[in-house]
């Protein structure tokens, strides 16, 4: 669990939609935030906003660029405390039109980025004793939605790493969280990799990205691991009798001497703060 008021945060994404609305957010309750994304005029206008942030334009499916976005943040305030791994892209195509090649980009951007991204803040989280992961999934990975496929399977792989990791991140006192965005109003079903938002049989009310935002701060000072975004944000549990929870992993039971070490054999990853 990590205050907010005092931290170092870098967010992916930040130049629109949830991911410049969280950097509001904890700009806003006292963090110092790192901006991320590709298009340098939108960020630096919202860092002449907000106090204390800065911009560094980065292609997130670049390891390099992301190595230098978290070496920036180490060279200006010696710490990074809090990383949203936001940026994300949609492919909204039934499987018999999905291409290999707009699936792997997808798969760059929603999996590997997220990835790359958590193994380049862990050594300083691990040095400075703690920090926050939130990754930014949908809950499109919890249920079935034909036409959504390849979407889909990028951010339950997303949820299964960010399950792992909080499980081997334990010991280094570093809390990996997810949270489970519905349709947002935001640009993203404008900029899809492929395919077109169809709304389908039921039609939700977009959420406001502000809504999303006060989730993710949610998931930084609480530490659970799951959380659906709504108001307020609704922690959910593999195993549970939540609707939503059904799509979750169960962890392994613990066994002695099996993988991991300590930090494999957290009592309950998925259920509540990490400890």
């Amino acid at each position: 669990m990590i205050k907010i008021d005092g931290s170092v945060a870098i967010v992916t994404g930040a130049s629109s939609g949830i991911g410049a609305a969280t950097a509001r957010l904890l700009a806003g309750r006292g963090a110092r935030v790192v901006l991320a994304a590709r298009r340098a005029d939108r960020l630096e206008g919202l860092a002449a906003e907000l106090p204390g942030a800065m911009a560094v334009p980065t292609d997130v499916t670049d390891p390099a660029q992301l190595g230098h976005l978290v070496e920036r943040c180490l060279d200006v305030h010696g710490r990074v405390d809090i990383l949203v791994n936001n940026a994300g892209q949609g492919l909204h195509v039934p499987l018999l039109e999905l291409r290999a090649d707009d699936l792997r980009a997808v798969f760059e951007l929603n999996v590997i980025a997220p990835l790359i991204a958590m193994q380049a803040v862990i050594p300083s989280m691990r040095a400075q004793g703690g920090g926050a992961i939130v990754n930014v999934s949908s809950a499109t990975s919890l249920r079935l939605f034909p036409g959504l496929g390849g979407y889909s399977a990028t951010k339950a792989a997303l949820n299964l790493l960010s399950q792992i990791g909080r499980i081997e991140f334990a010991d280094a006192g570093v809390a990996v969280s997810v949270v489970y965005p519905s349709v947002t109003d935001t640009e993203f079903h404008q900029s899809l990799r492929a395919g077109h938002f169809a709304g389908g049989p039921r039609r939700f009310p977009a959420d406001p990205p502000e809504l999303v935002a006060t989730a993710i701060a949610f998931a930084i000072e609480s530490g659970e691991a799951h959380l659906m975004v709504g108001d307020p944000p609704r922690p959910i549990s593999p195993g549970s009798d939540d609707p939503w929870a059904g799509g979750l992993a169960r962890p392994m039971p613990a066994r002695p001497g099996w993988g991991g070490g300590a930090a494999g054999q957290t009592a309950s990853p998925d259920r509540g703060p990490a400890t």
